[in-house]
């Protein structure tokens, strides 16, 4: 879509990416971020609430620096930590020596009744999870089974531990003591149920506070006879997970179908284009894949998060939105705006997020590429994954706001010429971040409920990219004091766009004000449905209204240009609109303005289009195409100006997604009312048509087909197809070569379902010439004959692609 890359990176002005020189599988040493920011840690710099914790404490340790011996190794389901028992208390007994005395109470096995099919598991709503050991939320009671080497007496003593981290601490909660039968503290405790023969059923309850990771599980037992610890088995590690369904819980959901749409939905959809022109694509979060948990867990690991705050959503939340992106950390996604993504994947290729979160474990390095819509996915699928309620949102007509003023300034000369030089704010057609839902104790009381959480790297932080959680309450009354990055979010969805004119003497004056050209529509996946939900009413009054104006002005206050308002000095009675066609990639389109005079005297109008493709970051290419009109209305009259574009004439100009911004300045002689307008349209791609072949079984053998046209009249080259989809298809690359213009091929593919129930089947193709092209097919899986369903960890995951011949190919 480009005949070359774009010098530009968006909104990376001040940040361009650059291609690594060598991309290397292990990731590269960090920089000492303590000596360069004055001695403040990572950790106090991201999340102010835990910036008393010291950076030396023991459950921190060093920032890993690519080192996978310690707390930055990739952790694997059926991996434990060198540490045993021994290593600390001498011994399994009291003498030290290893001797089983007689009489002992000695721990023979353990059943944590992890069974994915289980009443743990499905109690716990974690029966999804393609893990064989136990994964628990917290604030819930589970059972486990005891077995001893002779029958459990009234006088034995009996205590459960669960231990995280380096050096786990009883203080930090990093190491939890129950003794079964007298009740912990904080909420845990252990009882017996039944006890019979030498087995002892225990009903253990955790604390809603827990913090949530991957513990070691060991017993310890006293009596007469000596004291006995269970060495650690990695069978018996323990998940502990957040728990929207614990009202204790900070992250608790009082709604049942919110829980399973925002915690336990594998699959949603993703709008992005403009608000005229909505585009949506499946995206497959993959939450419950196997691998995907443990990526979740690395990705805090990896960055040296204390283990203490991670029972904290508030802190959990802040940190994945600084480490999905790599900027400072070597997180999970490189950006990249440029166009050229020959080093990695296109950002509109990805059909989920967990060939990009497997890759990440697997290697430790970031993955090339993503754009917003991609971190949002991947924000989206580690916080539902650890717990959170989260959902993907797009924000249409998103402001970006550089100077603090949140105010989008546009600056023209004289003649209403754009100065280039000053226009450093940028409108966004569309920005992709993500809600998630909490309690806020940290704020005054009406903060809680959903928080902004945006991955994508923008602005820095508190030093670093990261933005949130940020109450969306705080931002519809424009209470910008608010924390986390309260300005930035408020910026994005409900400042005005204030066009600025240079006067003889130098200075500036406001021409023209946009109030409702920022933040226009605000949506995400209906519950329970492939709807659309609009939910712009969350995060700002009615458009207009006394309560939306005072919260702008009331945010504008504090802001860099405070008195902003004050220099308004307007007089409208000639109102313009633009309309744009629905265009198909590869057709001629056609723009139109229409003018309506509301006034009472004849106006003459002198108008000036310019035609210019932009990426959707709002940073545009070369105007190649504009038109001057001038435009005598009557009282009451209206007018239209038409300009057509053939596909021949906007061909060259192509950017990644394709999309259009017609910029419309006017002058209206009689009153000196000056009009002004940016309008961004898009040119439609087509959809992957996928048809079932056959009925889908746990356990058998599917085919899908999939057929394409080509909608242009060129050859696409080195086309890639990707296929994936939860509980059907681990991710898969197809490498199918060249697809001639307007023609029509078709694939088949055959896949293995390992879980029963609706799933869904997601596809994309990328090609130098075209991108966002998606498809999907809902598949209805039958469970396996004896109703057992199966998991496989091998093949799927590849960044190799496999090359595919076509099954067929036909013209137009």
């Amino acid at each position: 879509m480009m005949d070359g890359p774009r010098s530009d990176v968006g909104r990376w002005g001040g940040n361009p990416w650059q291609p690594p020189p060598t991309p290397s599988p292990e990731p590269e040493p960090e920089p000492d971020r303590g000596s360069r920011r004055g001695g403040r840690s990572f950790w106090a710099r991201c999340c102010a609430c835990c910036s008393c914790r010291n950076g030396t404490d023991g459950d921190w340790g060093p920032e890993p620096h690519g080192d996978r011996g310690s707390r930055g190794r990739r952790p694997d389901s059926r991996a434990s930590d060198s540490r045993q028992p021994g290593s600390r208390t001498g011994g399994v007994n009291a003498a030290g020596d290893g001797t089983i005395q007689e009489g002992m109470l000695v721990v023979t096995g353990v059943d944590l009744l992890s069974a994915r099919s289980g009443q743990n598991r499905r109690e716990h709503h974690t029966d999804e999870f393609e893990y064989d050991e136990l994964i628990i939320r917290r604030g819930q009671p589970f059972h486990m089974v005891l077995h001893f080497s002779r029958p459990y007496e009234s006088s034995d003593h009996v205590a459960l531990e669960l231990l995280i981290g380096n050096n786990p601490e009883v203080g930090k909660g990093t190491h939890v003591i129950i003794p079964v039968g007298k009740g912990g503290s904080g909420g845990w405790k252990a009882q017996v149920t039944k006890a019979g023969g030498q087995n002892l059923n225990l009903r253990v309850h955790t604390s809603p506070n827990a913090i949530i990771g991957k513990f070691q599980f060991t017993i310890r037992t006293r009596c007469e006879a000596g004291e006995f610890q269970l060495p650690f088995d990695p069978h018996n590690e323990i998940y502990i997970l957040f728990n929207p369904w614990c009202p204790e819980d900070l992250v608790y959901v009082d709604h049942e179908d919110w829980r399973q749409e925002y915690v336990l939905n594998e699959s949603g959809r993703i709008y992005y284009g403009t608000e005229a022109q909505i585009g949506e694509r499946t995206w497959n979060y993959g939450q419950f894949d196997h691998g995907v948990l443990d990526a979740c867990l690395y990705i805090l690991d990896r960055r040296g998060m204390p283990y203490g705050g991670r029972g904290d959503p508030i802190s959990v939340s802040r940190v994945i939105s600084a480490m999905v992106n790599s900027l400072d950390d070597n997180g999970v996604l490189t950006g990249n705006w440029s166009g050229d993504y020959s080093r990695g994947t296109n950002p509109s290729a990805w059909v989920g997020s967990v060939e990009i979160l497997l890759s990440y474990l697997r290697t430790g390095s970031s993955v090339p590429y993503g754009q917003c819509w991609v971190f949002a996915g991947v924000t989206t699928t580690v916080l539902r994954c650890l717990g959170l309620a989260t959902r993907t949102v797009t924000n249409f007509n998103s402001a970006h706001d550089t100077d603090t003023s949140l105010t989008m300034d546009i600056y023209f000369d004289e003649n209403m010429k754009p100065l280039e030089h000053l226009n450093h704010d940028s409108v966004w057609n569309f920005h992709v971040w993500n809600d998630c839902w909490m309690k806020r104790p940290d704020l005054p009381s009406g903060f809680s409920g959903w928080q902004v959480v945006d991955a994508t790297p923008q602005e820095t932080s508190s030093g670093i990219f990261c933005c949130g959680p940020c109450s969306v309450e705080s931002i519809k009354n424009g209470l910008v004091y608010m924390k986390y990055d309260t300005p930035f979010i408020f910026a994005e969805v409900n400042s005005d766009k204030v066009y600025w004119q240079r006067q003889d003497d130098g200075s500036f004056k406001i021409v023209y004000v946009e109030e409702k050209a920022i933040g226009t529509l605000i949506i995400t996946k209906a519950i329970g449905s492939n709807m659309r939900d609009d939910v712009t009413h969350i995060y700002k009054h009615p458009e207009g209204s006394d309560a939306e104006r005072k919260a702008v002005e009331t945010a504008a206050a504090y802001g860099s240009k405070p008195n902003v308002y004050s220099s308004r000095d307007l007089a409208e009675d000639v109102a313009m609109q633009v309309e744009a066609q629905d265009a198909v990639m590869g057709q001629d389109l056609a723009v139109c303005v229409v003018l309506s005079n509301r006034g009472g005297s004849p106006r003459t109008v002198k108008l000036h289009l310019y035609l210019s493709v932009t990426f959707y970051t709002g940073v545009t290419g070369p105007v190649f195409k504009e038109s001057k009109k001038e435009v005598v209305l009557a009282p009451g009259a209206t007018d239209r100006m038409s300009m057509p574009v053939a596909y021949k004439e906007y061909r060259p100009h192509l950017v990644d997604q394709g999309s259009m911004l017609l910029n419309v300045s006017g002058h209206v002689k009689e009153s000196g009312q000056v009009l002004a307008k940016q309008h961004t349209f898009r040119l439609r791609t087509p959809d992957l048509s996928l048809t079932l072949l056959g009925a889908a079984v746990v356990g058998q053998e599917c085919e899908v087909q999939i057929v394409f046209k080509n909608p242009l009249p060129v050859t696409l080259t080195n086309v890639v197809f990707r296929l994936e989809g939860s509980g059907l298809q681990r991710p898969k690359i197809l490498n199918v070569g060249d697809i001639g213009g307007n023609e029509t091929v078709t694939l088949h593919q055959k896949f293995v379902p390992v879980r029963p129930g609706p799933r869904q089947l997601i596809a994309s193709l990328d090609s130098p010439q075209l991108s966002q092209v998606h498809g999907v097919i809902q598949v209805d899986v039958a469970p396996a004959p004896g109703g057992r369903g199966f998991f496989s960890d091998a093949g799927g995951d590849s960044h190799s692609g496999e090359t595919i011949p076509m099954a067929s190919r036909g013209g137009a």
